[in-house]
C-alpha cells in the first residue's frame, strides 16, 4: 500500500490523512515544520499526553478549548496554578477530563519554567536532541534513540506523561524530525523550513541533566 493519498485537490499527501478531513489543515500547516516558540512547545508535549489511549482526532478537536483551558499554555503561569484549577478544569466538558494529565500539565509546567530559566528556553533544550541527519526512520516507528534519550532525561527532570512514544509523536509534529512520507508534497516544504530554520543555540550534554 502506497505511503500517501491523492486529496480531492489532487495534492499528495501522506496516508493517515485519510482518516478525517480535520486531519488535511493541520498536516499541510504544522506537522513537521520546525517550531521554536516555547508555549508552542510546552502545548504540543502536554496534548501529545492528553492524547495517551485516545485519537489525534479527539484532542486536536478540543485544541482550542484546551487552549481556553490551560491558559494558552502559558507554563509560566500555569506553574502557580493547584487542586483549585484542578477541580475547575475537571468539570470543564470542552477538555479531556482526566484528573492524572490534568495534574500532570500543572506539575510539568512548574519543570518547564524551571528548564527554561536554566536553559535558557525549552527550545534551547528539545532541539539538542533532534536527530543527526540520516536514513529516515519507516513511518511506522513510534520511537527513536533521540525520542528515548529525551523521555529518560525529562523524567529524571520529574516530567509525567512523557513516555518515548510520546515524546516521539512530539518530534514529528514539531519538525525535530522530517517523517512525512516520500511523495508527500508537504515532505519538501516542510524539509526548506528545515534547512532554513536557526536552531537554537545549543550547549553541554544533552543527557547530563537530573
Amino acid at each position: 500500500m502506497s505511503a500517501t493519498i491523492t486529496g480531492a485537490d489532487g495534492r499528495e499527501r501522506c496516508r493517515w490523512c485519510a482518516a478525517t478531513p480535520e486531519y488535511v489543515a493541520y498536516h499541510d500547516r504544522e506537522w513537521g515544520f520546525p517550531v521554536d516558540d516555547d508555549r508552542r512547545l510546552f502545548e504540543k508535549l502536554c496534548l501529545e499526553g492528553f492524547q495517551s489511549g485516545l485519537s489525534w482526532r479527539t484532542i486536536l478537536a478540543k485544541r482550542e478549548n484546551f487552549r481556553t483551558a490551560f491558559a494558552g499554555f502559558d507554563f509560566q503561569r500555569l506553574a502557580g496554578w493547584g487542586e483549585r484549577e484542578v477541580e475547575r478544569l475537571l468539570q470543564d466538558e470542552g477538555i479531556v477530563r482526566h484528573r492524572g494529565k490534568i495534574e500532570a500539565v500543572i506539575h510539568n509546567a512548574a519543570c518547564a519554567r524551571e528548564l527554561a530559566r536554566r536553559e535558557g528556553s525549552l527550545a534551547a533544550y528539545f532541539w539538542r536532541f533532534e536527530p543527526d541527519a540520516g536514513p529516515v526512520p519507516p513511518q511506522s516507528a513510534s520511537t527513536c534513540a533521540e525520542s528515548v534519550a529525551l523521555s529518560k532525561a525529562l523524567k529524571q527532570q520529574g516530567w509525567k506523561f512523557v513516555g518515548p512514544t510520546t515524546v516521539y509523536a512530539f518530534m514529528q509534529a514539531m519538525g525535530l524530525v522530517n517523517d512525512h512520507a516520500h511523495g508527500c508534497a508537504s515532505r519538501a516544504e516542510a524539509q526548506r523550513a528545515r534547512q532554513a530554520f536557526v536552531r537554537p543555540a545549543r550547549g553541554g550534554d544533552p543527557k547530563g541533566c537530573g
